[in-house]
């Protein structure tokens, strides 16, 4: 069964899907992105849901994706680089921290207004590149060694060159998981 099912059966259509702008704030992006990811579950939010924003141009065509983790590493920069870099994001001198660690506290009641002021940064300066597209005809196992290939967890599904979808890593495991149900490869 496995082989003969079409990325359009397992793909999450487009309309379930959050699509911004580049010119729009991250703020709007991460607000949009929260709408789609809870609504596909109605309403409670859970990995059911899209984990990546669409980005489009002027034009509609896609440019780019903004996935959690991209979000995260904007408004909260401190999370991507070492202990010294967290502190220094924060405002705190290591040796301030060393000194009087209660004292960090009083130092992290400025998360909320760093998050705020990343926020307004533009989606087009933090989208990430496609990297790959697939067919709405082509078959689960091209979908799968396309995710391999280009290291990806989405990919964007096209059908006579219109966006229609998009494909996920989770998808395409309970795609493969049939196999466990059914017991039988076809």
């Amino acid at each position: 069964m496995l082989f003969k099912q079409k990325i359009k059966d397992w793909m999450i259509p487009i309309q379930n899907y959050a699509i911004v702008s580049q010119d729009v704030t991250l703020r709007d992006a991460a607000l949009s992105l929260k709408t789609s990811y809870c609504e596909l579950d109605g309403g409670m939010c859970s990995e059911a849901g899209p984990r990546t924003v669409l980005v489009v141009d002027k034009a509609d065509k896609l440019v780019g994706i903004i996935d959690f983790e991209s979000f995260l590493k904007v408004l909260i920069p401190e999370i991507a680089g070492g202990l010294s870099g967290k502190l220094a994001a924060m405002g705190v001198s290591l040796t301030y921290a060393e000194a009087d660690a209660s004292s960090m506290d009083e130092s992290l009641q400025g998360l909320n207004a760093r998050v705020i002021k990343n926020s307004e940064a533009k989606v087009r300066d933090f989208m990430l590149k496609v990297r790959g597209t697939i067919d709405a005809d082509d078959s689960v196992m091209d979908g799968l060694k396309k995710m391999f290939k280009n290291k990806i967890t989405v990919i964007p599904v096209y059908e006579k060159n219109q966006l229609v979808g998009v494909l996920r890593d989770t998808d395409l495991f309970l795609a493969v998981t049939e196999i466990l149900d059914d017991g039988k490869l076809s």
